[in-house]
């Protein structure tokens, strides 16, 4: 009997980490991003690509954690991530995790044979709506979206993964849960050298928010681009999480 109950728990919990993890296959297509578009240029060619269909959960990352005590808070060096390195709070086991770097997030994705996605890429996935591949343009959509950027989360209130509806590709969470990690999340705006960048950054912020950009109606779009260009990768937010991505 006692051998039936721990089967019995074993099982939940595999079902509960199954219901919160696997991939989806993205197909190639082409994208205009917000940012990035050289004059005259139409658009970009994204390759199929799997990713993660909700981002990584806590019950995944305490995983990760027990096979890498290196990445944990009490042993994580600080040059890989800042003091508030995995300050969770009101969270459950379905719960996104949160306040976790990007070097951590990179390693997380490095094990399971994957990548964090570049900026492109979950760009174009984040794209879609429930029934179109790119609604960047769909102003039902923006609206939508941006309900969600200027809704702030309640004090304790307890997030998880997968409430909302999926887009085409079968991705939830896109949108309205947390912000996420990218691979390159601030060369859209700096390159390598920041000496030849001169004043590029200053457009993402205040009134010259839209120069340059593809959809000047796309604040949502703004936001995601001016917070990617301020952060650094030991950096980690009460918000930030992270998904993974696998070449095919």
């Amino acid at each position: 009997m006692k051998l039936l109950i721990i089967l019995f728990f074993i099982f939940l919990n595999y079902s509960s980490h199954a219901k919160t993890e696997g991939s989806k296959i993205i197909p190639e297509g082409r994208f205009a991003p917000l940012y990035g578009i050289e004059k005259d240029q139409k658009d970009f060619l994204i390759k199929s690509f799997r990713m993660d269909i909700y981002p990584v959960t806590v019950n995944a990352f305490n995983d990760f954690l027990k096979k890498n005590p290196d990445w944990t808070r009490e042993k994580i060096a600080r040059i890989y991530a800042d003091k508030n390195y995995l300050a969770i709070k009101n969270t459950v086991g379905d719960s996104p995790v949160v306040f976790v770097s990007w070097f951590a997030a990179n390693a997380y994705c490095e094990l399971k044979k994957g990548r964090i996605p570049s900026t492109l890429e979950w760009e174009y996935v984040a794209a879609a709506s429930e029934t179109l591949r790119d609604a960047s343009k769909s102003a039902p959509v923006i609206d939508k979206i941006l309900s969600w950027y200027s809704s702030p989360a309640k004090d304790g209130e307890i997030l998880v993964v997968g409430k909302d509806k999926a887009n085409i590709y079968g991705i939830h969470d896109l949108h309205g849960l947390i912000w996420e990690w990218t691979s390159d999340f601030n060369s859209v705006i700096m390159t390598s050298d920041n000496r030849d960048d001169g004043d590029k950054s200053k457009g993402l912020y205040c009134g010259a928010g839209s120069i340059g950009a593809r959809t000047r109606e796309d604040y949502a779009g703004f936001a995601r681009y001016s917070l990617r260009s301020s952060l650094s990768a030991n950096f980690t937010l009460t918000n930030m999480g992270f998904r993974c991505a696998y070449d095919l």
